[in-house]
């Protein structure tokens, strides 16, 4: 009896230091658990923190940056503006300048118009009309009064008109001259001429040669092209209108150099 309280005590004892050690245990590793779930946690943390201290750098990079941006663009205001009052005197004075030389070369225009379409009155208006177009002055001759159909050979009459209108050219300044020879629709084909175009183009060159060669105009100052049938000024449906298209222009331009180096200097 003893003997069995013994072993029933000793067994008791055994049980209780085994049940003890797996509280222990247990209680170890849930400890360690902890502790290995802090160093995670407080690795993490860190690793926010130092995100938020990158962020905070950058934010205060770009605001430093952003100040000195700031800074450069008022200065460039400023100095803009400084340069902007500078020049409006300057424009102002300028576009006066530019508007001066633009009337001086309508007056000149107008008075070449003008001399030139007294110089000429004894024609008749059938027979050639001056006129101021787009700041140009033209002297439009008919056919009649310089060729005969299909040629391009001066009449003894259209030579007068042409002798008188370059007493008036010779005594002008800074004018340049394009004769413009043109024709109405109606085809031709001779052994000179293989179209109106090769017509156009000899009578401008034939009058170019009489004001040159033979009444002393600059022939610097001068220049000759044909047209065609392609820039008619009336219908070539009727004879009147057909009439009216074979001319020959002589554009009178005043020269724009000084113009030019005013506007793009």
């Amino acid at each position: 009896m003893k003997r069995t309280f013994q072993f029933l005590a000793f067994l008791s004892l055994i049980l209780g230091l085994i049940f003890t050690s797996c509280v222990s245990n247990k209680k170890f590793m849930a400890s360690e658990a902890r502790v290995d779930k802090l160093q995670k946690d407080n690795a993490n943390t860190l690793g926010l923190l130092n995100d938020c201290n990158t962020q905070v750098k950058i934010l205060t990079d770009d605001k430093t940056s952003l100040k000195n941006e700031n800074a450069l663009v008022q200065n460039s205001l400023k100095a803009l503006s400084t340069e902007s009052k500078m020049t409006i005197a300057d424009q102002a004075k300028r576009l006066k300048t530019f508007q001066d030389m633009i009337q001086a070369q309508k007056d000149v225009m107008a008075k070449l118009k003008n001399s030139i379409a007294d110089a000429l009155m004894n024609y008749k208006t059938d027979e050639l009309s001056v006129y101021i177009k787009d700041g140009n002055v033209y002297v439009s001759l008919e056919e009649k009064l310089l060729f005969k159909s299909g040629s391009d050979v001066v009449d003894p009459k259209g030579k007068e008109a042409l002798k008188t209108l370059a007493n008036v050219l010779n005594s002008t300044k800074d004018v340049t001259v394009m004769i413009e020879g043109h024709t109405d629709n109606v085809p031709i084909k001779t052994k000179q001429f293989k179209d109106n175009w090769d017509l156009s183009t000899a009578r401008a060159t034939s009058i170019l040669r009489i004001l040159t060669t033979d009444y002393g105009f600059d022939s610097n100052r001068i220049t000759a092209s044909g047209r065609g049938q392609f820039h008619p000024v009336k219908t070539n449906e009727t004879t009147e209108g057909r009439a009216a298209n074979r001319r020959t222009e002589i554009i009178l331009s005043p020269d724009l150099n000084e113009l030019y180096k005013l506007l793009y200097q």
